[in-house]
């Protein structure tokens, strides 16, 4: 009976003299979105076209929308790092971004809530912020010469490292190997540690076995 009864007053509006439509009286504040992801730490992700953007609580956009943002139509959610997050959002109050640079390799970073990039996008792949501290794998190159093409030729190394939410990276956990920078060849690498309390990490070894380390991480 109450539901008949609140129809029969939505029904009464124009003779009420509010002359507004349905579809005025519901103006939106974005419109023509794909997708709308649930809100996690005040803001929530809006996808237009290939673009993703956030709302506040609000609804006011309050980042632009951008093609940066990290996500996955099928996420491996098993895994640690970048192929594990489903749809862009704020995990201590930064969001994973991805950067394709000269090489055709993609690089990972984050950004604030205001949308300025916090971690510049300098890891091959990162987990997200945990406590507030995430693992990424970070590489080092140094120039040994040239080809006979005459194209530059980099020696790497490469380490899995604890980076705060200022990009400092505050502690080296493991040197990665076999990681091939060849456009053609490259695979992501898989993380291989986790942040798995503000002080404590686990650490895969080569044996795919699992040992827990206490990092110092006095900033």
């Amino acid at each position: 009976m109450k539901h008949i009864l609140n129809i029969a007053l939505l029904l009464l509006i124009p003779l009420m003299g509010i002359s507004q439509s349905v579809e005025e009286i519901n103006k939106p504040l974005v419109d023509n979105l794909d997708e709308v992801a649930p809100f996690n730490e005040g803001l929530a992700a809006v996808k237009k076209g290939n673009q993703w953007g956030f709302i506040n609580e609000e609804g006011k956009l309050v980042i632009e929308f951008r093609d940066d943002l990290v996500w996955n139509e099928t996420p491996k959610t098993m895994n640690i790092g970048v192929e594990s997050i489903g749809l862009p959002q704020f995990k201590d109050g930064v969001c994973s971004i991805k950067n394709v640079q000269d090489d055709g390799i993609v690089r990972y970073g984050f950004i604030d809530k205001t949308g300025k990039v916090v971690v510049a996008a300098e890891f091959l792949n990162v987990s997200q912020f945990n406590n507030g501290y995430a693992v990424g794998i970070y590489e080092s190159k140094s120039l040994r010469g040239k080809n006979s093409f005459q194209l530059n030729i980099y020696d790497y190394a490469f380490t899995e490292i604890v980076v705060n939410e200022a990009g400092e990276l505050l502690w080296p956990i493991q040197e990665r190997q076999n990681i091939v920078m060849s456009k053609k060849l490259y695979e992501l690498p898989e993380l291989h540690a986790q942040m798995i309390s503000s002080d404590l990490l686990k650490i895969k070894d080569g044996s795919n076995k699992w040992k827990i380390v206490k990092p110092k991480l006095e900033q």
